[in-house]
């Protein structure tokens, strides 16, 4: 590879390592599973027996004869039921850990298929075939690309923000060391780029490809110039709602290289460690960022709703949505963002090289399009696609003066009302959004827009500015917000039925699909794919009324049953046998590890705008992390995550509080639990 440019040393290591899979990597026929593939050869001789029994009865029906049909008979249902527990074993052992497996085995058991079927265009043409649907698909995202004219101006009055200490050199994050890190964690279940290099072979072979693609990695970098196959995508369009048969309810998510991927992370790492530095990230985004989730951003918003309601006020949310958000940014806008922010030099043209001359083409049913040219966006499936486009919409907050948050692309911003007159400040916030929006080409959609009226019935409006059109927002009273069910009484009644109703969903599937369940099944089983529905996000919306938490307890009382042996015994009886809370019980020990997690600094948010420190020197009871005991009026506020737990809390030990990590805060709880008897 010495004295090579980029282009011919990735020529070199793919075609070699393409050749080393050809000639020494076993390939395997496929062939149509047989309905008793779980059965043992044994078992399979048995069942001829049987057959032959059978007859030899039918031809000649004594006493004799039928008895050794019996007994045959007998032992080959023994011999079916061992072999199917042995299948079953082996199933759900593969599941654990490993989700992705477990649905695909439904979905193969489901004798409705769904996926990517007949679409019908614009004009009302219907796709025949798979080539024509992914062509189909493939014009659909290209309208969506932004054009940008060489012409604008988008900085002109942006002030400079770059500091002393600008990242613009990361050669030291291609070391061996790092690269083979990456590689190690590399998940080889995942699928190859359209460069044909798969993720298994990559992590098995770690040791060896290491220094050839420390090599490319540190040329690319230095030259500012990527690979061609790097920047290539096969688009796997992706269902979001609405009608299955238009091209425009998908999402188009790339799968681009591997090893192009180990090295986005290696640079994302670095850029993510300069912004932690220099705190450059707004506060009011939660996504993609270290310490911070759609947890964290749920329990703010409803902290800050909650609080306005028990102060007597209401207030007005206005979700916003882009059109086409991670497809439409446009590439000479985030490069002026990304140097304003920092990032210059060889970093800033290898990100212009990572953008630049980009092609996709989408895959139907193992069809493909044409390739098409990409014109902008950063790629969805990407490593670091999100934080550049966490870096683009940063400065959106700055803009307006009313409460937002942000969770990449999902944007809420809200407004305390109190008189109608109220309502001018959002509306004016709303127009400077529409005014970010023409500046940086980052189109908001009116249509999807929707305003929320919670707790006043003052008569506002409010609206958007699209294309030239002043469009009037949607007032509604029920949105789902991050996976969340959000109504305009903020009660979480709808979101326990929703979640109660998936969680059934999942425990018919596993059901109908398995017989025999033992404890050890159910654990995986349950733990893994029913009980998460049920504690979504739970600190964020914990019922409080009793039907809300009946409806919940339901799903896990019904589950419980499935066990053999445990279906005629109590609900506590038989949670003692599986070692199992009650839901209930989860919910308080989720808000308590919550609480630790906040009021310690491993959630990146700030306590002090849920919980206040009580006064240590009038009681010198309790623990070190006592809190105020604060007073609310409304029902909903008094159990919200910042109240409703604050008693338990003041009521553990300083033993447990003095965990040092969120493991040893769980264990310590749980024991302490254990010893008082609860």
């Amino acid at each position: 590879m010495s004295g090579k440019d980029v282009t011919s040393m990735w020529n070199i290591f793919r075609d070699r390592i393409m050749a080393l899979v050809q000639d020494h990597v076993p390939t395997r026929t496929t062939r149509k599973k047989k309905k008793s593939e779980w059965m043992t050869s044994q078992t399979l001789k048995q069942i001829k027996q049987r057959a032959k029994a059978w007859r030899q009865y039918r031809l000649h029906p004594t006493a004799s004869n039928y008895k050794s049909y019996k007994a045959i008979r007998n032992k080959v249902n023994r011999m079916v039921k061992a072999d199917q527990d042995r299948y079953r074993e082996k199933i759900l052992r593969s599941f654990k850990g490993n989700p992705k497996r477990f649905y695909g085995y439904m979905r193969n058991l489901q004798t409705v298929k769904t996926g990517v079927s007949q679409l019908v265009d614009a004009d009302g043409r219907t796709s025949t075939t798979d080539t024509e649907t992914a062509e189909m698909l493939c014009n659909c995202f290209k309208e969506v690309f932004v054009h940008e004219d060489d012409m604008d101006t988008a900085v002109e009055d942006e002030p400079n923000c770059i500091e002393e200490g600008a990242l613009d050199d990361i050669t030291s994050a291609f070391s061996l060391d790092k690269i083979m890190d990456k590689l190690l964690h590399l998940k080889p279940d995942k699928s190859a780029g359209p460069d044909g290099i798969h993720p298994l072979l990559m992590k098995e072979c770690a040791n060896e490809i290491s220094l050839p693609l420390q090599l490319i990695y540190r040329k690319s970098f230095e030259t500012g110039t990527i690979p061609q196959d790097w920047k290539l995508a096969n688009i796997t369009p992706i269902f979001k709602k609405g009608k299955r048969n238009d091209p425009s309810n998908y999402r188009p998510v790339s799968l681009t290289s591997v090893p192009g991927k180990v090295m986005e992370a290696l640079v994302k790492e670095r850029m993510t460690e300069y912004y932690a530095e220099k705190c450059s990230l707004s506060p009011s985004q939660h996504g993609f960022t270290t310490g911070r989730s759609c947890l964290t951003n749920l329990l703010e918003t409803f902290e800050a709703w909650t609080r306005i309601l028990d102060e007597g006020y209401g207030l007005d949310v206005v979700f916003l949505d882009y059109r086409k958000a991670f497809d439409t940014v446009p590439h000479r806008r985030l490069l002026e963002k990304l140097q304003l922010s920092g990032i210059t030099g060889r970093l800033l043209n290898w990100i212009r090289a990572f953008l630049n001359d980009r092609k996709m083409r989408v895959c139907v049913m193992g069809s493909f399009s044409a390739w098409m040219e990409v014109f902008s966006g950063v790629p969805q499936g990407s490593v670091l696609g999100p934080l550049l486009f966490l870096i683009f919409v940063n400065d959106l907050p700055s803009w307006i003066v009313n409460s937002i948050k942000m969770f990449a692309d999902d944007t809420k911003i809200w407004r305390v009302i109190s008189k109608v007159e109220d309502s001018e400040d959002l509306q004016q916030d709303l127009d400077k959004l529409a005014r970010w929006s023409d500046k940086w080409l980052l189109r908001f959609n009116p249509e999807k827009c929707k305003v929320m009226h919670i707790g006043h019935l003052h008569p506002t409006e409010y609206y958007m500015e699209d294309n030239g059109l002043r469009r009037q927002l949607q007032s509604i009273s029920e949105e789902k917000d991050l996976g969340i069910y959000v109504t305009s009484d903020l009660k979480p009644s709808t979101q326990c039925a929703k979640a109660s109703q998936k969680a059934m969903s999942v425990l018919g599937m596993i059901r109908r699909n398995f017989r025999r369940i033992t404890v050890q099944d159910f654990k995986i089983l349950y733990n893994s794919y029913v009980r998460p529905h049920l504690e979504y996000c739970i600190q964020a919306w914990s019922p409080y009324l009793a039907a809300d938490i009946s409806s919940l307890e339901q799903v896990q009382r019904r589950a419980t049953k499935l066990v053999q042996g445990l279906r005629k015994r109590s609900y506590p009886e038989r949670l003692k046998v599986l070692g199992l809370y009650s839901l209930e019980r989860r919910r308080l020990r989720g808000d308590l590890i919550e609480m630790y997690k906040i009021l310690t600094g491993k959630e990146n948010v700030e306590y002090t705008q849920f919980f206040t420190m009580a006064p240590t020197h009038h009681n010198t009871r309790g623990h070190s992390l006592r809190l105020y005991v604060s007073r609310s009026t409304l029902r909903l506020r008094q159990n919200f995550f910042s109240q409703r737990a604050v008693n338990d809390w003041n009521g553990l030990p300083q033993s447990v509080v003095d965990a040092s990590s969120v493991n040893s805060f769980k264990n310590r709880l749980d024991k302490h639990w254990k010893d008082m008897g609860v």
